[in-house]
């Protein structure tokens, strides 16, 4: 049952979080425009999404620019702007780096929660070092205004250099409508894809380099000696999230080798579709696939993966990941980051 802001607040109010509020909660997410495609960021939007389904009233600004200050004044006035006819409750910075410090010094005594996801904290071989060493910078400086933070993983939290009270460590969340187990062989159809030729998945994202795609290109030709048959389907950043259920669900492995991660969220999707996972310990990767059937927690030595991948596939099974993800739903995960906006309310006396 989903609980209403009416409902959410009596609770609240009964473990003394927050008086009664009259009026659904209206919350401003503040969130990096990425590249400007329809499905950059869909992850904040899924949030948003499963909050609307709480009653809560969500507003998405994206910030046009974090590099040009020219831009980022403009930004600010149309933030203030937004600010002054929404007036939210709650701020919610749903990435650190610029992002988060543009929310924190905009917020004007609003509450804060922030939440930091992995490449805002984490060391990043892409792009400028002194660029990316900045925007961590800032990731930390907004932490001292924040009110309270999610980490999407415990190793992340770790990073944070103060304030880790008020952390709340909570992963992304997978959306179980699209995300579940269908047959193999369906799926396939669907795609086109040969019935009988192993398929090993990758997701390169938007930066193959944060992602080591070489060092799974490197895996995938030791392996190809023993199953020259096998296929390795790299997913790009731009792949449409709405083709991503068919493709796990047609594959017989995924492949995970990042050097930093936070809490992939295509580990939560491929432990939905019951799709075998073969990967690296990395951000929260050895928590989500514990006791999990048919995984592999490997070292970053292409020819142990390459073993691993010869294994899961040569002979398909799939998981029992998806007895596990309830825990991981949006809805759970909307649900906490809810009560997260009661607790910034009451920090701040509202």
């Amino acid at each position: 049952m989903i609980e209403t802001d009416a409902s959410m607040a009596r609770n609240a109010t009964a473990s003394g979080l927050s008086p009664l509020r009259p009026a659904p909660l209206k919350v401003l997410f503040a969130i990096p425009e990425g590249d400007g495609s329809a499905h950059s960021m869909i992850f904040a939007r899924r949030q948003a999404e499963a909050l609307r389904r709480r009653g809560v009233e969500v507003v998405e600004f994206y910030l046009k620019s974090r590099t040009s200050m020219r831009a980022l004044v403009q930004e600010w006035k149309r933030f203030d702007a937004e600010l002054s006819g929404f007036a939210p409750d709650v701020i919610h910075a749903q990435f650190g780096t610029v992002t988060a410090a543009f929310a924190a010094l905009g917020a004007r005594g609003r509450p804060l929660l922030i939440t930091y996801r992995g490449s805002d904290l984490n060391p990043s071989p892409g792009g400028s070092l002194w660029r990316g060493i900045c925007a961590r910078m800032l990731s930390q400086i907004a932490a001292l205004r924040a009110t309270r933070m999610v980490c999407v993983s415990q190793e992340l939290r770790d990073r944070l250099w103060w304030r880790r009270p008020r952390v709340t460590v909570l992963p992304t969340g997978v959306p179980l409508r699209e995300f579940h187990a269908r047959p193999r062989d369906l799926a396939r159809r669907k795609l086109g894809w040969p019935e009988g030729a192993p398929v090993v998945l990758f997701n390169a994202g938007r930066d193959p380099r944060v992602k080591r795609l070489d060092l799974a290109l490197a895996a995938v030709g030791i392996a190809l000696r023993s199953l020259p048959e096998m296929r390795f389907e790299v997913l790009a950043g731009s792949a449409p999230p709405g083709s991503i259920p068919a493709l796990m669900n047609a594959a017989d492995c995924l492949l995970v080798t990042s050097d930093f991660e936070g809490s992939p969220a295509v580990v939560q999707e491929a432990l939905a579709s019951n799709l075998p996972i073969v990967s690296v310990d990395v951000g929260d990767v050895r928590e989500r696939i514990e006791r999990v059937s048919n995984t592999r927690l490997v070292s970053r030595d292409p020819e142990s993966i390459a073993r691993a991948l010869v294994e899961m596939v040569a002979r398909p099974l799939r998981t029992d990941g998806s007895r596990k993800v309830p825990e991981l739903g949006m809805d759970v995960v909307a649900e906490r980051v809810h009560r997260l906006y009661f607790e910034c309310l009451r920090e701040r006396g509202h």
